[in-house]
């Protein structure tokens, strides 16, 4: 796998200045996807392993005490494919995004294809945050899988432990007319969802310069995550960033 991605003819315009290397075609096909996921930490499925790529895998080596090296043009880091969901877990809980990036190829089927030589097509197959890392049916999947094929213990413990209430929390707001706005007071909407059950609250009110109410819903639902409005209220922005620091 690896000889069959980095041995690709590639042109001269795709030299890392820095290395003076020509990037390979995995890393190239990293690249593309790193632009459209610049937030998230990537995990590339390579055969029957994960591979992180530059600050992903020295983020990966310092959060999941993994090994990172130099590998062309990138540091990298890897991971056993039946490890995948508990280092994702732990990644989540250290409060970075992580993504997924899985073949949309098997091995056996490029094989025998008229492609087999070029390289596998990759593709984003989840994206897991705090609020949206549900996967309980997934990981005792992957427990039961790891004890039956690779016989690797691993602690339920750490697999298991999700928040009781892992609220996604999304607030807008509007103003009835200027003069409210300045005054401060305003009409709050909000809508929490908890992806493990599919309880849906929702909400709306009038709140005033203290925001009083919001605060009293943020505290009771004690989202994981929250989605704001492209443009919030001074008071609301305040109060939420008070929060959220906390």
């Amino acid at each position: 796998l690896k000889s069959s991605e980095n041995t690709q003819n590639t042109s001269d315009t795709n030299l890392n200045k820095r290395t003076k290397s020509i990037y390979t075609p995995l890393e190239l096909q990293f690249i593309e996807m790193k632009k459209q996921y610049k937030d998230a930490v990537l995990c590339v499925e390579c055969g029957y392993k994960y591979r992180f790529f530059g600050e992903d895998a020295e983020i990966a080596a310092k959060e999941l005490n993994i090994y990172c090296h130099q590998d062309h043009n990138f540091m990298t880091a890897s991971i056993p494919s039946h490890r995948l969901f508990v280092h994702v877990r732990r990644l989540v809980a250290k409060g970075y995004k992580v993504g997924v990036i899985k073949q949309m190829e098997t091995a056996a089927l490029k094989a025998a294809g008229e492609n087999k030589s070029s390289l596998f097509s990759r593709k984003l197959t989840a994206l897991y945050t705090k609020s949206t890392l549900i996967g309980e049916d997934i990981l005792f999947k992957q427990i039961w899988f790891q004890t039956l094929i690779f016989d690797d213990s691993v602690d339920v413990e750490e697999v298991t432990t999700d928040v009781p209430d892992n609220y996604l929390l999304c607030i807008c707001e509007n103003g009835e007319n200027l003069k409210d706005r300045k005054k401060g007071d305003i009409v709050i909407g909000i809508m929490a969802i908890q992806p493990t059950t599919g309880e849906v609250i929702f909400d709306s009110f009038r709140d005033c310069a203290s925001r009083l109410e919001l605060e009293s819903r943020v505290l009771r639902l004690q989202p994981v995550e929250i989605i704001l409005p492209s443009s919030l209220s001074d008071q609301s922005e305040k109060l939420i960033n008070s929060i959220t620091s906390m």
